[in-house]
């Protein structure tokens, strides 16, 4: 089965509580790009995070989460000095911490920055017509720009707030040679 596959550059995502300190209090994010997930959006407000060895600039997704988390690319933890755990979405527990520097405030996390485990995002009926289930490891192929590469460790994940497509970061996208949005074979 095809599936698109999409580079997801490093962005983080703010509780409301760490939105307030950073931005001032009630601050809404404002949306600049709605995204190929129902609901997510890339913000106009960037935040500058900060580790021992340097600092990124990164965009905001919304909407705003229960916690604040950082995606990165390993080569991105390397260059601020943060190891960068490969984790699923959500799962921050025993992960490190950085800086946070916004236009009214700063505040350092103890925990939340990842590099986030390739996945495939399903609804439950294209995850049914795909034959896989929630939580399924699998492989994609992609062959692109004679550059052919198979990522295994795939992680699916069902949801009904969902829409199909797979994400990898950008170390993974310049691997493969990855132009943008591209379509991928999954693999059983």
């Amino acid at each position: 089965m095809k599936i698109m596959v999409e580079t997801s550059a490093r962005h983080l995502h703010l509780s409301q509580e760490h939105l307030d300190i950073l931005f001032g209090e009630g601050y809404q994010l404002t949306n600049k790009k709605d995204l190929s997930q129902p609901g997510q959006f890339a913000c106009a407000e960037k935040v500058e995070v900060v580790g021992p060895k340097g600092s990124l600039v990164m965009s905001i997704l919304g909407p705003i989460r229960k916690e604040t988390q950082v995606e990165i690319a390993l080569t991105d933890a390397r260059k601020i000095g943060v190891t960068a755990l490969i984790r699923e979405s959500g799962d921050i527990e025993g992960t490190a911490g950085c800086k946070l520097i916004g236009p009214k405030g700063e505040i350092e996390i103890e925990k939340g920055v990842i590099a986030a485990k390739r996945h495939i995002h399903f609804t439950p009926e294209e995850a049914a017509e795909a034959g896989v289930e929630d939580k399924q490891i699998v492989s994609v192929k992609v062959d692109y720009n004679d550059r052919a590469l198979i990522f295994g460790d795939v992680v699916v994940r069902v949801s009904p707030k969902f829409a199909a497509a797979m994400h990898i970061d950008t170390d993974e996208a310049n691997a493969a040679g990855l132009p943008g949005t591209v379509d991928g074979e999954i693999i059983l």
